[in-house]
């Protein structure tokens, strides 16, 4: 039994084929068969029934397979520990956040990370939807902070980190147009919706709080898109922290939709369990973790 082999194993059920596997492990569908089959002959079990078209765990599988999740979380913790051992400061520290983030909550860690670490560069990427979690589960970030919506658990590590409220607003003019009761979905039809495009792609799309069929505007940023709001011109949810001014003095107002009430969602910094962290990365994963995660900008 090797780690490979136990590797290939939960690749394939992650993924649910053979091909799969060889994609996710960059290797060839004959290299993870062979290891399967080895492992097989080894241990005198069948792990997979391939009578259907996607293989699936055989009872003696199964609790195999139970079992060496354990050890390989193990030597995941075994190779990350060893990687805090022998660290050394990186060049640059990559964090994708969602644009929905107050960005109070990680912006005196990352003062302290750059006072300790001042010659690792520090890369701050805002993305929308499911942008953060794609960038981190392509490579291009060392930590993500964004909901757990489409994320795969087992592959990551997470921690909550704050909570954001999101309401849809439109100006006092907008809203007297469409009277005082609760608003339809029907009602908003003819209304121009304003939506922030996501930066996820296809596979991290996390699109929340679309009207079908209406009309809508796309921005690339939070900020365009509550201009727009502000000139009148049309509708859509906003982070409270971005509107607090606003909602005060009363040039934005709260718009009551049925289907579409304020939405709270709990962010969290996650971090992929299959890399090796550097020091500086580790430093603010463990000031991330320490935070409250009720410290938001609720208001």
């Amino acid at each position: 039994m090797k780690l490979e082999q136990l590797v290939a194993l939960d690749a394939i059920v992650s993924t649910g084929t053979f091909r799969g596997a060889a994609e996710q492990l960059n290797k060839s569908q004959s290299a993870i068969s062979n290891a399967i089959r080895l492992l097989e002959e080894e241990l005198d079990i069948q792990m997979f029934s391939r009578a259907a078209y996607r293989p699936s765990l055989t009872p003696e599988g199964d609790v195999y397979y139970r079992q060496a999740l354990r050890v390989l979380q193990q030597m995941r913790e075994l190779k990350r520990t060893a990687g805090r051992l022998s660290a050394h400061e990186e060049a640059e520290l990559r964090l994708a956040v969602s644009s929905t983030l107050p960005l109070h909550p990680i912006l005196a860690a990352l003062k302290d990370i750059g006072q300790v670490y001042p010659a690792t560069h520090i890369r701050l990427a805002t993305e929308s939807m499911g942008g953060p979690v794609a960038r981190l589960m392509e490579g291009q970030a060392d930590i993500a902070i964004a909901s757990l919506a489409d994320v795969a658990l087992d592959k990551v590590d997470t921690h909550p980190v704050a909570e954001v409220t999101i309401r849809p607003l439109a100006t006092p003019d907008f809203a007297a147009e469409l009277g005082t009761q609760a608003m339809t979905p029907a009602s908003l039809q003819g209304r121009v919706q304003v939506v922030v495009a996501g930066t996820g792609g296809q596979q991290f799309d996390q699109s929340r709080d679309l009207l079908a069929g209406g009309n809508k505007w796309t921005v690339s940023d939070f900020a365009s898109k509550k201009e727009v709001i502000l000139s009148g011109l049309g509708w859509g949810g906003l982070p409270d922290h971005l509107t607090v001014d606003e909602r005060k003095t009363g040039r934005l107002v709260p718009l009551s939709v049925n289907s579409f009430p304020p939405r709270h969602t709990v962010l969290h910094a996650i971090r992929r369990k299959d890399v090796v962290s550097g020091i500086v990365a580790n430093t603010l994963w463990d000031k991330l973790t320490g935070l409250d995660s009720t410290s938001d900008a609720q208001v």
